[in-house]
């Protein structure tokens, strides 16, 4: 009592996708998509762009993710 079930979320899915439509749906995804995107470049939290605008110099080393060590 008091949660939201999996039926009442297949429910009110049901219930967008009847009013809105998918196409409309995928459009308003994408959008929000793009925002999100937006969003993030400009407060420079994507280190993936950040990091193909610059290239690596002896100040600005290419970052490298370490590895962790495999065991058999």
């Amino acid at each position: 009592m008091g949660g939201i079930g999996i039926w009442q979320l297949v429910i009110v899915l049901l219930i967008v996708f009847l009013l809105f439509g998918t196409k409309r749906l995928k459009g308003l995804g994408s959008d929000v998509g793009e925002a999100i995107q937006g969003f993030r470049k400009s407060m420079g939290g994507n280190a993936e762009a950040n990091l193909e605008q610059q290239p690596p110099t002896l100040n600005n080393p290419p970052v490298h993710q370490a590895q962790p060590d495999r065991q058999a």
